[in-house]
């Protein structure tokens, strides 16, 4: 890998925000908070769960891998961040950046297929109640969840290898604050059209896969919730699939503009804004969605509380 100037290409330097540091005091207190908040959350979330055998069920086993999951990928990009906007050195190593890549996009990539088996056991526990217990057993959970971290490795790794295989000799640096595959590609003077293609593929293939589980999953959960004739049952119907919907959506619509609209030089700011979201604000929301408006979760935390006080 070769520079214009002939030298190999050792560390990449992360550009960060645009004038990040006229304010880099604010952007790191803000982000500072939003990240321990995020490992409170996740961690609190886990061990919640862990330790409440009331929670031992399917949909938290699934919930207590999905705030480790938030935890790794947010891991992966926000402490490197941080330190770039108190440090005078913005740079990352080629291995490091690779590192970073393979990390964050895994579990990025598992996040989806953990919200779509989230989703299917939603469905057989408000369409199948009766039949709850046997389909959604612990050998089908783990299956679920196995099959999750496989595709996110997969996916990732073969992506990954194939961008740090390019030869970068424009520039290396990344306008952008983490070591995100557009922003990777744009640095290459080899032919990226195979990669700019199995990037679209392959998120194409994720997205369109999970969403249409949850899609369809949706489809099926509202048409029972609707067959319900008391309205307390229709609340409770609800009320069991509100945070999960609400957590799905969000997600989805941030990751889906991403890395599915074109990609200019005017639209980078926007996407470093959407990344945020995506990777940074996400994995903070998620444990408040699930606990503010899951009743379980609630009473699991005030049994705790009484424990302890």
């Amino acid at each position: 890998m070769e520079q214009s100037n002939g030298t190999e290409v050792t560390e990449f330097i992360l550009l960060g925000f645009a004038g990040q540091h006229k304010s880099w005091h604010i952007l790191f207190i803000l982000f500072l908070v939003i990240y321990v908040t995020t490992l409170v959350g996740n961690i609190g979330m886990m061990l919640l769960i862990r330790i409440d055998s009331s929670l031992h069920t399917p949909m938290y086993f699934f919930l207590q891998h999905l705030a480790f999951v938030d935890l790794c990928y947010t891991s992966a990009i926000t402490p490197k961040m941080l330190k770039n906007f108190v440090g005078t050195e913005q740079s990352i190593s080629f291995i490091g950046c690779m590192v970073q890549l393979l990390v964050y996009g895994t579990f990025a990539t598992i996040d989806c297929y953990i919200l779509a088996a989230m989703a299917v056991d939603r469905y057989v526990a408000i369409c199948n109640p009766l039949c709850y217990a046997a389909v959604m057993s612990r050998r089908l959970c783990i299956q679920l969840l196995v099959g999750s971290y496989v595709m996110g490795f997969l996916n990732t790794s073969i992506n990954t290898s194939f961008t740090f295989s390019l030869s970068f000799c424009k520039s290396n640096t990344i306008n952008h604050f983490f070591c995100d595959e557009p922003p990777i590609l744009a640095l290459s003077c080899s032919n990226i059209d195979f990669n700019v293609m199995l990037l679209t593929v392959f998120v194409g293939m994720n997205l369109i896969c999970t969403v249409m589980v949850v899609i369809f999953s949706y489809m099926y959960i509202l048409a029972a919730i609707l067959r319900i004739s008391s309205a307390a049952g229709k609340k409770k119907a609800f009320s069991t699939c509100a945070s999960h919907l609400t957590a799905v959506t969000i997600f989805y619509g941030t990751l889906s503009y991403m890395y599915l609209h074109p990609h200019t030089t005017e639209s980078q700011e926007q996407e470093k804004v959407a990344t945020v979201f995506y990777g940074i604000i996400i994995p903070m929301l998620n444990p408040l969605i699930y606990s503010l408006r899951n009743q379980d979760v609630i009473e699991a935390l005030k049994k705790i509380g009484k424990k302890c006080f």
